[in-house]
């Protein structure tokens, strides 16, 4: 249990050198380079180094380190809790980026802002963590830098099931995303925790379940048994559809692209008060009957 003690120490230190970066971005660097660029460095690098040290306690702790994929799940669900608390409305995610796109909810060169920012972010979080794996500082530490320069892919699935898998799991995350996105954080974070844990513990044994392209390019892009171009397939083609495919379903159009509905039909948000028109019409019509009729009266002596 003293790697995994050192592994939480390990991610308590991440997450205060973020917030540390976070801070000091915010007070020197102004709105926009710190919502484009920093804030989404340190997100990217907050989530892949999070993500990288969990996968090795996921992969090695039931036979290294004495405990089972009970405590590895808590972890992670914990794990994306903090981050979903700590992000301060960084993605950290390529297809969440393009989701706000897609959305007009941010310009074209700020999305390609957040995507270099993310690139070097995960890249960097990768750097650093095999930097401490380097130091062998548990059992854990010391036979994940045997094994990190031969590892395999994670893709253990046929090339199209593979795809298929991460665009699923795309497609689910973005739909709890669209539909949670805007609610208060205190419902938003733990349903996005929960979400995450549930997609990694059924697609993990296929292709890791990354749904995340960056994070995923930084993890196993390097690793063999795969071609890079299948990666692009399974890590990027899949779950940029699986964004897609959620937006078209919950908006029933795409902004960024057309404005009319494809799957809903709209409604007027006028409506007209029937029960004040039918009063009317019942108003006018003795009305237009003393008007138009004559009078039954007949003229007194």
């Amino acid at each position: 249990m003293d790697g995994l003690n050192v592994s939480i120490a390990f991610f308590f230190l991440v997450f205060g050198v973020c917030q540390v970066l976070r801070w000091l971005s915010k007070r020197f660097l102004s709105p926009g380079t710190h919502g484009c660029l920093a804030r989404e460095f340190a997100g990217s690098f907050q989530l892949c180094t999070s993500c990288l040290e969990l996968r090795m306690l996921m992969e090695i702790g039931p036979w290294g380190g004495g405990f089972g994929l009970d405590v590895v799940l808590t972890l992670l669900f914990l794990l994306s809790a903090v981050h979903g608390a700590s992000l301060d409305g960084a993605s950290a995610n390529p297809t969440v980026s393009l989701q706000e796109f897609l959305l007009l909810e941010c310009s074209l060169a700020a999305t390609v802002a957040k995507l270099l920012a993310q690139a070097v972010g995960a890249g960097t979080g990768w750097a650093l963590t095999r930097l401490c794996w380097s130091w062998e500082l548990t059992q854990l530490h010391f036979i994940q830098n045997l094994i990190a320069p031969e590892c395999s892919s994670s893709v253990r699935a046929s090339l199209p099931h593979a795809a298929l898998v991460e665009g699923s799991c795309s497609f689910l995350f973005h739909l709890v995303l669209l539909k949670v996105g805007q609610s208060h954080p205190l419902y938003r974070v733990p349903a996005l925790a929960a979400t995450v844990t549930f997609l990694t513990y059924t697609a993990g044994p296929y292709t890791g379940a990354f749904f995340n392209p960056a994070l995923a390019t930084a993890t196993t892009f390097h690793c063999s048994g795969s071609s890079f171009w299948d990666y692009i397939q399974v890590y990027w083609l899949g779950p940029l559809a699986g964004m897609l495919a959620a937006l078209l379903l919950f908006q029933g159009n795409i902004p960024r692209l057309f404005q009319k509905n494809l799957l809903y039909s709209q409604k007027s948000k006028y409506k007209v008060p029937k029960a004040k028109v039918t009063a009317q019409v019942e108003g006018d019509k003795p009305q237009r009957k003393r008007k138009g009729g004559k009078s039954n009266s007949e003229p007194r002596a």
